[in-house]
C-alpha cells in the first residue's frame, strides 16, 4: 500500500526555534533541513510561548537574549505550564559564563550550546534530546495503558475526562460519557475459569476499539467495567455508538465457551451543549461519573443487556434494547 508523504510529515518530531536573529534562524533551518524534523521559528519570546502552547513541540531551541523577554524568563514560564513542562529545551546563547549555564540547568534546560555553534555538534545534541523525550513519552504512555486490554487505564480516564469536559464546556460543545459493565461476569470466571474471563475482557476491549470513532476515548475503568469518553457527541449519538457495541457483544461466540453469550449493560450521561454557561463549576467530572453509574445500575436492575441514558437537559429517559 502506498503511503502519502503528507501522512509521513505528521510523524516528524516538531522543533521550535526561538531567536531574534534572522541569520541564526536561517542557518538552523538550512542546516537541519535533511533531519527528519518539522521546523518552526519565532523571533520574540511572547510569540515563542504562544507557539509552544499551540504546537506542542518535541524540542525547543531557545536564545537567552531576546527583545521582549529574556530566555531565562521564557524557560521559567515553559516549566510552569502543564502543556510545556515536559518539553525539552536547549539554550542557545552567546553567553558562556558558568553562572548562566547553572541558571539554565536549574530552571530545567536539558542542554546549553554556546554561539557560534558547530552545526554537526548541535545536530547530535538535538537528536539526543528528542530521542530521550520520545522515550520518556513512551514510558509515560505505558503507565497509562491497561496491561490486559490495551485500553487507557483508570488514571488516564480521571485526567482526560476532566480535560475534555472542561474543553467542551468552554466551547459550548456536546459531550457524552458511557460506562459499561459485563453482565454476570463472575459467572464466566466461576464456570469457565479466570483465563476465560481474561479472554472476555481482552475481547471486549478489542470490540470497543473496533466499533468506536477516532475521536472516542475508550478506557478500562476497573474489573469488568469500562468507560467511553465521547467528545463532540450528543447523548442520542452516543446511544447509537453504544448500542452497536452492545449488539455486537451479544453476537460474539467466545472460543472458551461458544455456547455462552456475554452481554453488557450501559449507562450514558451527556449534554447537547452547555448554553454558554460553565456547568463544570456545578457538575464536576465526579458528578458525571455518578450520573452515568446511576444509569448503569438502572440498566442492570431492570433486565441487563440494555442502555439507560439521560442528559443535563432531561431528568431521565430510557431507550429500549435494540435489535
Amino acid at each position: 500500500m502506498r503511503i502519502e508523504a503528507a501522512n509521513l510529515e505528521s510523524t516528524r518530531p516538531l522543533v521550535l526555534a526561538i531567536d531574534d536573529s534572522a541569520d541564526v534562524l536561517r542557518l538552523l533551518k538550512s542546516r537541519l533541513r535533511h533531519e527528519a524534523l518539522e521546523f518552526h521559528t519565532a523571533s520574540t519570546g511572547k510569540e515563542g510561548l504562544a507557539m509552544a502552547r499551540q504546537l506542542n513541540p518535541a524540542l525547543i531551541l531557545l536564545d537567552i537574549e531576546l527583545p521582549d523577554l529574556d530566555g531565562f524568563e521564557i524557560l521559567r514560564q515553559l516549566k510552569e505550564r502543564s502543556e510545556t513542562v515536559q518539553t525539552p529545551v536547549i539554550m542557545l546563547s552567546g553567553l558562556s559564563s558558568a553562572h548562566d549555564k547553572v541558571t539554565a540547568f536549574d530552571l530545567g534546560a536539558v542542554d546549553y550550546v554556546t554561539k557560534p555553534f558547530e552545526v554537526a555538534e548541535l545536530r547530535v545534541r538535538i537528536r539526543s534530546a528528542i530521542r530521550t523525550h520520545l522515550l520518556l513519552q513512551m514510558l509515560s504512555q505505558r503507565a497509562q495503558i491497561d496491561g490486559l486490554t490495551g485500553l487507557w487505564n483508570r488514571a488516564f480516564f480521571d485526567r482526560r475526562f476532566g480535560e475534555e469536559l472542561a474543553r467542551c464546556s468552554r466551547h459550548d460543545r456536546p459531550i457524552s460519557l458511557a460506562v459499561f459493565d459485563l453482565d454476570r461476569f463472575k459467572h464466566v470466571n466461576d464456570t469457565f475459569g479466570h483465563p476465560a474471563g481474561d479472554a472476555v475482557l481482552t475481547g471486549f476491549g478489542s470490540l470497543i476499539r473496533r466499533e468506536i470513532r477516532e475521536t472516542d476515548i475508550p478506557c478500562r475503568y476497573g474489573g469488568e467495567e469500562f468507560a467511553l469518553i465521547m467528545p463532540e457527541t450528543s447523548p442520542e449519538d452516543a446511544f447509537g455508538v453504544c448500542d452497536r457495541i452492545r449488539h455486537t457483544c451479544e453476537q460474539v461466540a467466545w472460543p472458551r465457551h461458544p455456547g455462552h453469550a456475554v452481554t453488557v449493560s450501559i449507562g450514558i450521561y451527556g449534554t447537547n451543549g452547555f448554553n454558554g454557561t460553565n456547568l463544570c463549576l456545578n457538575y464536576s467530572p465526579e458528578y458525571w461519573v455518578e450520573c452515568a453509574d446511576r444509569n448503569l445500575y438502572a440498566a442492570k436492575t431492570t433486565g441487563r443487556n440494555r442502555i439507560i441514558w439521560n442528559t443535563t437537559e432531561l431528568a431521565g429517559r430510557t431507550l429500549p434494547r435494540a435489535g
